[in-house]
């Protein structure tokens, strides 16, 4: 599994060191917000397995990141398939940071390197993202790295309850519209 780094960032192989902060980020309400429930330290150690797991599987699902000059793990980030009964296919991008390391300018970062790998290691065509429509955030760094969105393709998630998490939005960007 390759590692991939930034000036700041390291991304790469989940650690037992992570599982504790990671657990923590999914029972925190604010970092959940846009994604549902919270998670148990169970299911965020399952969910950690499971990445591993798919990573070994295709050569490409979420790395852990860590910031480089202190060794700290602040989330994820990374590709994965499209869940199946979505209205489209393809291959996303996402990330997930602890709160405080919001603001800093690290997922877009995370982000850029990731779409790198995905295109120019990976060869793919395009890659996609999605998000609640009221996770701004999300989208703010979707625009930031050259995703456009079409409100055609937005979409409800009909695998969520009525409320703020079934609006979705949908950004792309393919291989050949990166600067």
């Amino acid at each position: 599994m390759a590692e991939l780094r930034t000036d700041r960032l390291l991304l790469r192989r989940w650690r037992d060191s992570d599982l504790a902060p990671w657990a923590a980020m999914n029972a925190d309400p604010e970092v959940r917000e846009h994604l549902g429930d919270l998670l148990t330290r169970e299911q965020s150690d399952a969910s950690v397995a499971l990445f591993q797991a798919e990573f070994d599987q295709r050569g490409y699902g979420w790395w852990a990141v860590e910031v480089r000059a202190t060794g700290e793990f602040i989330g994820f980030a990374g590709l994965d398939d499209v869940d199946d009964g979505m209205p489209f296919t393809g291959v996303e991008i996402g990330w997930r940071l602890a709160r405080s390391a919001w603001g800093q300018g690290y997922a877009t970062e995370a982000a850029l390197t990731v779409l790198a790998h995905g295109f120019d290691t990976l060869g793919l065509p395009e890659i996609l993202a999605v998000t609640t429509a009221t996770n701004l955030r999300s989208q703010a760094v979707m625009r930031r790295i050259g995703m456009t969105r079409d409100p055609a393709d937005d979409f409800d998630d009909l695998t969520e309850p009525e409320g703020p998490l079934r609006p979705n939005v949908l950004y792309r960007i393919a291989h050949g519209a990166r600067s």
